[in-house]
Formats: structure tokens, C-alpha cells, sequence
């Protein structure tokens, strides 16, 4: 559903580019917590592009465990921490809304 919201706001602004950074819990070495946020924000990427958003209009970066929001070492922290974020990279200064 999150994803979904996004989408009508890139379809209406084509200049619109995004950094995904995928990120993972503390749980796993840090090689493999980067690979897998590097994997979480690919697959974010692949789901707008199966629906029509150019891949090209994202960037991809993985800080792994580096970056958690809850530092807690319960599954109710953890699951906070496997997340992608967003951010406005180009186009952010000329947002139209979507048609409804």
C-alpha cells in the first residue's frame, strides 16, 4: 500500500527521481546486511518498473544495519529496522498532484 500511494505522484511528475536506501536489522554479519538492503531497495525498484516507472529514475544505495530507527534487540525493534527509505534526488522543486 505504501508503494502504491507513491505511484500516482511519480506518474504525474516525470522529472521526479528518488533514492531508495534499503536498510536491514542488526541481526547477520554487516557484508550481508548490506547485501540485503541493497536487495530490499532493488526489489522496491523492480516493483515500479513491473508497473510502468523507468527504472532509471532511481537511485539505489544500501546502508545495511548502519542506520537503524529502533535499537532495541526484540523482533518488534527489528522489523522496524528492515525498511527502504526515500528521498527526493531531482524534481522535487516542481511537484504537480496527481489527477484524481
Amino acid at each position: 500500500a505504501t508503494l502504491e500511494a507513491k505511484r500516482p505522484i511519480l506518474n504525474a511528475n516525470p522529472g521526479l527521481r528518488l533514492r531508495i536506501a534499503g536498510h536491514a536489522d542488526e541481526r547477520g554479519s554487516e557484508e550481508y546486511n548490506l547485501a540485503l538492503g541493497q536487495k530490499r531497495a532493488a526489489s522496491v525498484q523492480r516493483w515500479f518498473s513491473e508497473r510502468g516507472i523507468a527504472a532509471d529514475r532511481f537511485e539505489l544505495v544500501s546502508y545495511g544495519e548502519e542506520r537503524p530507527v529502533c535499537t532495541e534487540s526484540d523482533e518488534s525493534c527489528w522489523s522496524q529496522n528492515r525498511r527502504a527509505e526515500f528521498e527526493v534526488i531531482a524534481g522535487g522543486d516542481t511537484l504537480v498532484r496527481p489527477r484524481p
